[in-house]
């Protein structure tokens, strides 16, 4: 360990509250990597995904306005992203783009939807046009010249840099994402819009937090107390509006092709930010009976937000009705009488049929003492309901059944980074899979007893994930803690539901803002 750190490092290291046994786990699981995770099989209607019928939604919705009136909603939102990533397409055009010369005209010949091309030909549709247009003006530029020009790179000087708007230097958060008549909302403002609608607790209160950058906090306190007011008078609700950073401690070193920390110019080790997984503790410091967690590029116009309000509000009564369930099973087995084998018979059905957890199959054999210490272990925990969307094709998470050490078998969102997809037979499962993870997760991370649960207990450390990146224009490699929504709560009980399409609205690219989900009109 000495050879391996100089002093200044362990003074780097002591600065960012970072033990250097971590570091030197973070460089074994480098050398090492993360072992693959284990497919048995998709999740999929009828075998894990559970569809909710029309009454059943109401029953839900029911059930969770009555508990909402008496209990703590938290809205948690992870907004730490950078605009910049918006617009990685537009930078590199600009980079290279001289209106003076007739070849880089070519750069605009791919004219698809996700294409520079397409930003340019439909700048007008964004709801940020009027202000760029405003810039351009200050600044001495007629739009139309510039068009006819081809001086696109002016366009985006004043869209992207300090000498205009400073987009590429916003968090994403503060982009306008709609247009409503003669104003605009950012992102950060439609979460806000949203939260009563669905995150509405006793006493008329609207509790939203959001995990943010250090760096942005001036800008969204600022944007929040000049809103605030309108937003509490128009839907007759008190805000209360919190922000959190992602704490230091949980950078994660960076490593070089031979699995060498990296040094950057002045000698010092390289850290990087460990993902969205980092962001477990914030969500254990808060202080809620439910805790709804939605992406803060996940909004869409206020003409499509129904189905959110309902599909949020019973997958919100769903979690409620299975954890009186639960928390009714638990306080029963603390009673000094032993429960009978049919009660035990009773629950087993339950664990099986209702929260789609496979009991290991040893578990034939075992005594009613040894069902009853099952019970209490795999009842005991987090919980969470995730909304599922049919797949069409997007990146990321997808609900499947996965094996675990003891034999059982349950529920888990994996990655695609996560799956050996050289294996064919774990392939051939990735390609039955019929549904996609968009963040949509309702969460209780409450005891049966009130007492909040040390979510770090349900985490697997070993299911992280390294990556490749670029630093001074050299390859290295980066590594994540397990993701929030699948290695940091890879033990919670987990529920898929499926929800529909309209509510799963991302914002990835800057044209996706062209779509018709975000379009004022249609």
């Amino acid at each position: 360990m000495d050879q391996l750190f100089t002093p200044e490092d362990l003074k780097l290291l002591e600065s960012k509250a970072i033990r250097p046994e971590t570091v030197k786990q973070q460089l074994d699981y480098y050398k090492q990597g993360f072992a693959p995770i284990q497919l048995t099989a998709p999740a999929t209607v009828k075998k894990g995904l559970i569809q909710l019928s029309s009454k059943r939604i109401e029953e839900m919705m029911h059930l969770f306005q009555e508990y909402a009136g008496e209990h703590r909603i938290i809205k948690f939102v992870p907004a730490s992203g950078a605009a910049s990533r918006l617009f990685k397409q537009l930078y590199e055009f600009r980079h290279t783009y001289r209106a003076t010369s007739e070849d880089q005209l070519q750069m605009l010949q791919d004219k698809g939807p996700d294409s520079v091309y397409y930003f340019f030909e439909h700048l007008e549709l964004f709801p940020f046009f009027e202000d760029l247009l405003d810039n351009l003006e200050e600044r001495g530029y007629d739009y139309e010249t510039i068009i006819a020009e081809n001086r696109y790179e002016r366009i985006l000087n004043a869209l992207l840099t300090d000498k205009g708007l400073a987009y590429g230097h916003l968090p994403k958060a503060m982009i306008p994402f709609h247009k409503y008549g003669e104003t605009t909302r950012t992102a950060f403002e439609e979460h806000l819009c949203e939260g009563p609608f669905y995150a509405r607790s006793a006493g008329n209160q609207c509790h939203i937090h959001f995990t943010i950058l250090p760096e942005h906090h001036k800008q969204l306190a600022g944007l929040l107390k000049k809103i605030l007011p309108a937003l509490k008078e128009k839907y007759h609700i008190n805000y209360h509006v919190t922000f959190s950073y992602q704490d230091p401690s949980s950078d994660i070193i960076a490593v070089d092709a031979e699995n060498q920390p990296v040094r950057d110019e002045e000698g010092k080790l390289v850290f990087r930010p460990g993902g969205h997984g980092s962001l477990l503790p914030n969500l254990q410091a808060l202080e809620g009976d439910l805790i709804i967690i939605k992406n803060i590029d996940n909004v869409c116009h206020d003409r499509l937000k129904e189905d959110t309000y309902i599909y949020k509000q019973a997958l919100s009564g769903y979690l409620i009705h299975l954890q009186d369930q639960i928390f009714s099973i638990l306080s029963g087995l603390d009673h000094p009488a032993a429960p009978s084998k049919k009660v035990v018979d009773h629950i087993w059905s339950f664990i099986e049929h209702k929260l789609f957890i496979v009991p290991p199959e040893a578990s034939k054999q075992w005594k009613k003492e040894e069902k009853i210490e099952f019970i209490r272990k795999t009842l005991n925990r987090p919980i969470r309901v995730c909304g599922m969307v049919e797949n069409e094709g997007e990146p990321g998470g997808g609900p499947y059944w996965i094996s675990h050490p003891d034999g059982s078998q349950s529920l888990q969102i994996v990655e695609s980074a996560q799956i050996d997809l050289e294996n064919e037979e774990q392939a051939e499962i990735v390609s039955r899979a019929t549904h996609f993870n968009p963040v949509d997760i309702v969460c209780s991370i409450m005891d049966y007893k009130g007492n909040k649960f040390n979510l770090k207990e349900f985490a697997d450390p070993k299911s992280g994930i390294i990556t490749e990146k670029s630093l001074d224009g050299k390859v290295i490699k980066a590594q994540e803690h397990p993701g929030l929504w699948n290695g940091s709560m890879a033990n919670w009980i987990t529920l898929f539901i499926e929800v529909p399409l309209t509510t799963f609205n991302p914002v990835k690219t800057i044209n996706d803002l062209l779509r018709t989900e975000h379009q004022e009109f249609i």
